[in-house]
């Protein structure tokens, strides 16, 4: 079946429910290494602790992926998911803030991101599914746009509740965490809901046929077959995803360092402190949430801008220049010792994480079977929790022996490794494909 050209509007309202999944994500990526060190974490153990991420999405997104392309519902293929996982994502979003030890809060992100792969995982593939080729570019760097926005907003919500005077910077509950961080994940557990729920409600799935209806019931069900349909997908990995997948390993090893050590390199070299019960170290956390809020804010403003590109030109060329940009800025930010200045970084880390967030789908998607689609873009995200696990299990060795347990020097590391990746996205060939 050939697929009409949708509205620039409707590819908006498809993709809102992508602006809820991000900011739940922004409030992680912001507030649980602070959140671990309020409930007495150290600093090597929170690679461990947020061990979370890699090994849900790792589980979570191929099976469900899988799961997805066999599933024949009322709802459509892949709505079911987007719906059981937002309202999973919202409670754990509103049980977080009042963890009283390490392990209740490591549990609560363990269901909160599987839940949140659970959503995230059939979204791409739903994007895939509802537009023609020539639309691609715009259907994913919109999913780009509402990353910024939505990690953008998580990440700016505590500081501007403390700018209005709503809540006092250093106002804390028993469990020592802040009260902007309760009131951060209450309006997240809202806006994750909201958002998937109003693109559910405004977009409809088309219809399987006769055709592909039958085939997916003439196919074997059961626990047995996902697994088998995902070894199968694995086993005939196109070309061009396997060099993605090195890509990856590179790129997101760098991402999950920045993400853990933002917090404690800013409190270094912006207020010069280590030490988590202080005020510099509750400073830094805010500063946090601006640098991130910043860098999003480059993603929504350039998501567009890229697409754009994306369909002008190579899409590997847009992405590789892209993650140059964010590595120099990652190589620069620990040099940095006035706030105002952080921008440069964030401005190179902005692009780089709106081509992340949407060119590797689009130089995917006209790579792979259309009846595999969800399988393969969960695929897809292993391949970014796989790195994620190996930072996991390793960084800690390297964060002591070759770092020295500088936080400046693994945010460093980290720009570096986006280099590598950027000169391996050259490396892709991508095969011109027809409209299916």
């Amino acid at each position: 079946m050939k697929k009409p050209t949708l509205s620039f509007w409707s590819i908006i309202n498809m993709n809102v429910g992508f602006f809820g999944i991000q900011y739940s994500f922004g409030l992680q990526q912001t507030n649980m290494t602070p959140i671990y060190a309020y409930l007495g974490a150290q600093p090597e153990q929170i690679p461990l602790l947020n061990l979370a991420g890699p090994m849900t999405g790792l589980l979570v997104q191929p099976i469900i992926g899988a799961m997805s392309d066999k599933t024949i519902s009322r709802f459509g293929r892949r709505r079911p998911y987007f719906m059981i996982g937002a309202i999973c994502c919202s409670l754990c979003l509103l049980a977080m803030p009042f963890s009283s030890s390490l392990w209740m809060a490591a549990g609560l992100l363990w269901m909160l991101d599987a839940a949140n792969n659970m959503t995230m995982e059939p979204y791409r593939a739903f994007v895939s599914d509802q537009l023609p080729v020539q639309q691609h570019a715009t259907g994913f760097l919109s999913q780009s746009f509402f990353t910024g926005l939505g990690i953008t907003l998580a990440n700016l919500t505590p500081s501007l509740l403390v700018s209005l005077g709503w809540i006092r910077l250093n106002a804390r509950s028993s469990n020592h965490i802040p009260y902007t961080t309760y009131a951060a994940f209450l309006i997240g557990a809202a806006v994750s809901i909201g958002s998937v729920f109003y693109s559910v409600l405004t977009t409809r799935e088309y219809p399987l046929t006769a055709e592909e209806e039958a085939a997916i019931r003439q196919q074997p069900s059961g626990v047995r077959a996902v697994f088998t349909a995902i070894f199968s997908a694995i086993r005939h990995m196109p070309v061009v995803m396997r060099r993605l997948a090195l890509v990856y390993l590179f790129n997101w090893y760098a991402m999950f360092i920045y993400w853990q050590f933002i917090t404690l390199c800013l409190a270094r070299t912006i207020y010069h402190t280590s030490d988590p019960a202080s005020e510099g170290f509750s400073a830094a956390q805010l500063l946090t949430g601006k640098v991130n809020g910043m860098y999003n804010i480059v993603t929504f403003c350039t998501a567009f801008g890229l697409a754009w590109l994306s369909a002008r030109i190579q899409a590997k060329r847009v992405h590789a220049f892209s993650l140059l940009l964010a590595g120099a800025g990652l190589l620069l930010l620990p040099f940095i010792q006035q706030p105002g200045w952080l921008i440069l970084s964030m401005a190179g880390l902005g692009i780089g994480w709106a081509s992340m967030m949407g060119t590797p789908y689009v130089i995917l998607a006209g790579q792979i079977p259309p009846q595999q689609t969800g399988v393969y873009m969960g695929i897809l995200n292993m391949c970014i929790v796989l790195p994620m696990l190996l930072e996991t299990v390793s960084f800690r060795y390297v964060y002591h022996h070759m770092l020295q347990a500088s936080p400046e020097r693994a945010i460093q590391l980290a720009g570096g490794l986006l280099l590598v990746s950027a000169l391996l996205t050259l490396r892709i060939s991508i095969l011109k494909t027809k409209e299916k």
